[in-house]
């Protein structure tokens, strides 16, 4: 059976913004075919939190889990995106009836509608979804915005909420044309020792 791929992924390129004052991607060249004899080898350099990404809890605790201590079916699952464009602040009330099965909720807010310039504003997440999540056994948040709390937030309520509640964060997914509905999510992050986020190719797809 022929499986229906959607990137929910943004692309990573010079033009793809970082976070005000973090560590723009880079990508180059290091070594060429011609120089090499054999072989193109590239060398990136890039913030950990660019572009879709997901943030272990050690980004905002100290004593939260590594990247390469995640529970990986997290992010090997089954998730159900809701359309919550148009609300500058998204509760619980805004959020759609969870379908069976699901175990992610991606949310849809078409905020970031230049994804070649950082966003000056998006909505504010009610921290209760965290806990919502938590007595329906939902795991992992998913927005299409950079972050979960506001850009100049230092208490990150939100963030902290979903740590209470051990649940995880992803971050930066595209579904400006993605339906609402139920669909199979990959979205692995990498194997990175010790870190604190990392960028992801996230996809849906079903079959």
């Amino acid at each position: 059976m022929t499986k229906s791929i959607i990137d929910i992924s943004m692309a990573l390129d010079s033009s793809t913004p970082e976070w005000p004052g973090d560590t723009p991607f880079s990508y180059r060249l290091s070594v060429t075919k011609e120089e090499s004899g054999s072989v193109n080898i590239g060398e990136l350099k890039s913030s950990t939190h660019i572009g879709t990404h997901i943030d272990a809890p050690f980004h905002y605790d100290e004593n939260g889990l590594k990247t390469d201590e995640l529970p990986l079916e997290v992010y090997l699952t089954t998730a159900q995106v809701m359309d919550v464009s148009g609300h500058e602040q998204v509760q619980l009330s805004d959020l759609d009836e969870l379908a069976h099965g699901v175990t992610a909720v991606l949310l849809k807010t078409a905020a970031w509608q230049d994804r070649s310039a950082f966003p000056g504003a998006w909505p504010v997440f009610d921290p209760a979804i965290a806990e919502w999540m938590k007595d329906q056994g939902v795991r992992l948040l998913g927005v299409d915005v950079p972050s979960v709390d506001p850009e100049t937030s230092k208490e990150l309520p939100m963030h902290h909420a979903m740590n209470r509640n051990e649940r995880f964060i992803l971050e930066g997914i595209v579904l400006d044309e993605v339906a609402p509905a139920v669909y199979k999510l990959a979205a692995l992050p990498l194997k990175i020792r010790g870190g604190e986020g990392s960028p992801v190719r996230a996809v849906l797809y079903t079959e």
